[in-house]
């Protein structure tokens, strides 16, 4: 009788077996380590289109002041239509993207500033804002704000609503 020797064994197969899962092991964490920092550069990023959008809001349609909401800073012109001033992924007070909740926190109105160009009624505008990143669950482990001044800060804690200046316990990013 001939016995049949074509195939793996059951050891070959499971050191094979072992051999992908000891790698798998060694990449899971890089990956999520990868994940978690994209989120956080996509939230980056949404902070700065906002704080680019209300610089263009405050300059073309709210008279030097600013959108009390990202649904103000969406919506479009009234006259001569177009977009809005941030994109659509950010419309919703707050926004949620890549893991990071976005929102917009308005500081004073100005009682007297006129109606802007897209329908924000006459001093309901902004002299000062506040937008703030916070990481979801498994999103990143950083939280992000920028105001009016241009710049985003970040903390491993909650970065707190400031108007001016840098929030405490925040620093800039480079």
């Amino acid at each position: 009788m001939r016995s049949n020797t074509k195939g793996f064994t059951l050891i070959e197969l499971l050191i094979v077996v072992a051999i992908i899962g000891i790698i798998a092991a060694i990449a899971v964490p890089g990956l999520l380590r990868a994940r978690m920092a994209g989120n956080e550069a996509s939230s980056i990023g949404s902070l700065r289109a906002i704080s680019s959008a209300q610089s263009t809001y405050a300059a073309s349609c709210g008279s030097g002041f600013y959108a009390p909401s990202l649904v103000s800073l969406a919506t479009p012109p009234t006259v001569g239509g177009g977009d809005g001033f941030v994109g659509t992924d950010l419309s919703t007070d707050p926004s949620m993207k890549s893991s990071y909740t976005i929102a917009l926190t308005p500081g004073t109105t100005v009682p007297g500033a006129p109606a802007s160009c897209n329908g924000v009624a006459a001093g309901a505008t902004v002299s000062t804002y506040f937008a703030g990143a916070a990481p979801s669950s498994g999103g990143g482990v950083r939280f992000f704000g920028t105001n009016q001044g241009g710049t985003v800060y970040t903390s491993t804690a909650t970065v707190a609503v400031t108007q001016n200046g840098a929030p405490a316990g925040a620093s800039p990013i480079q």
